[in-house]
């Protein structure tokens, strides 16, 4: 992938959700809809400027893999995959 996303965007490439739990229970699409997403950080752009013009750096970095909010990201296909491109902000939390 040769893009560089601008300010505090962030490229995610979706990673598939469970459909069963540890205990065997197998999960209908519908009991996925209202978790958050998670995703691989494929890109990372060099952080928003504040209000002085000093650029804020990026709380995640390429290969983190993360908790994205649902509504938040857009979907884009490049090179014929799909991402998911959303803001600093739509992310919840980094899994370590």
């Amino acid at each position: 992938m040769n893009l560089k996303p601008l300010n505090d965007r962030i490229f995610l490439e979706p990673l598939e959700e469970e459909k069963t739990t540890k205990s065997g229970i197998v999960l209908p699409d519908t009991a996925e809809k209202e978790k958050p997403i998670r995703g691989k950080v494929v890109a990372v752009g060099p952080g928003k400027l504040d209000e002085n013009g000093k650029r804020v750096p990026m709380s995640v970095k390429v290969g983190d893999k993360v908790l994205f909010k649902k509504y938040g990201p857009d979907e884009l296909e490049v090179d014929g995959k799909k991402y998911l491109v959303g803001e600093e902000a739509d992310i919840l939390a980094i899994i370590e």
